[in-house]
């Protein structure tokens, strides 16, 4: 019986999902004893054609031919994961959504019309169906290597669903905005990173975005007590995942 076959696919992003998955290194050797990797440019030129049975999708929808191809990646894929703030929220270039793509067109690049762009960023599940949604950014390597030993087991992966603040406690961090007035959206933010900010004394950027039912008003009162201007708490939550926090406000 052959072992399953994996498909690693980039859309726009900065690589920085696909680049955790080389980084898992030795659990990454473990893996590839049990799946046969057929597409991963990032690491190799040798390409399988399809089906896949797993197919790991990193960036967002920004370009006609970026949404045809997504089409053709989900119907050769028996199960899809979209992986990253790009993938899963649409990413730092969702920007766009909230102004004029004409404009940035013509500012940033030479000859413009060359650029064949779609007039948002978009997350992967606007296009096609996506079972499951692995966030971050970039995404935390043993939540990437739960995920893909769940579905090797069959089984549904184990991710929790809460906010970072309950990582920072079970880490025994001090709280950065209570203890010394850091902005964070950690209260709001969905867990998986550790913590990572706040153990190093900074508030959380929210790059998992929301979590489940986040109380958005509440934080964003906190944060003037914090004593951040209105312009600030708008750009703080118009980061990583835009298109998501934008939703919630």
């Amino acid at each position: 019986m052959s072992p399953p076959t994996l498909g690693v696919w980039k859309f726009t992003s900065c690589d920085g999902c696909q680049l955790t998955l080389l980084d898992c290194e030795d659990d990454l050797l473990a893996l590839a004893g049990q799946v046969r990797i057929a597409q991963f440019l990032e690491a190799s030129s040798a390409v399988v054609d399809g089906p896949y049975d797993v197919s790991l999708v990193e960036g967002s929808i920004t370009t006609p031919d970026e949404a045809e191809r997504i089409r053709r990646i989900r119907a050769e894929s028996r199960v899809l994961v979209a992986i990253g703030a790009c993938a899963t929220a649409g990413g730092i270039q969702a920007l766009r959504n909230f102004g004029d793509v004409d404009e940035f067109r013509s500012v940033v690049y030479a000859a413009p019309q060359y650029i064949d762009t779609l007039t948002t960023s978009t997350a992967i599940s606007e296009h096609v169906h996506v079972d499951f949604e692995l966030r971050g950014c970039p995404i935390d390597r043993r939540q990437l290597l739960e995920v893909l030993t769940a579905y090797l087991a069959g089984r549904k992966p184990d991710l929790p669903d809460t906010s970072v603040c309950t990582e920072c406690k079970r880490r025994g961090l001090t709280c950065v905005m209570v203890a010394h007035g850091t902005p964070c959206l950690g209260p709001v933010t969905h867990a998986g990173c550790g913590a990572l900010c706040p153990a190093y004394g900074r508030g959380c950027f929210g790059c998992f975005g929301p979590m489940t039912k986040p109380n958005v008003p509440a934080l964003t009162a906190q944060l003037r007590v914090c004593g951040m201007a209105e312009d600030d708490i708008e750009r703080v939550y118009r980061t990583f995942t835009v298109s998501s926090f934008a939703g919630e406000r």
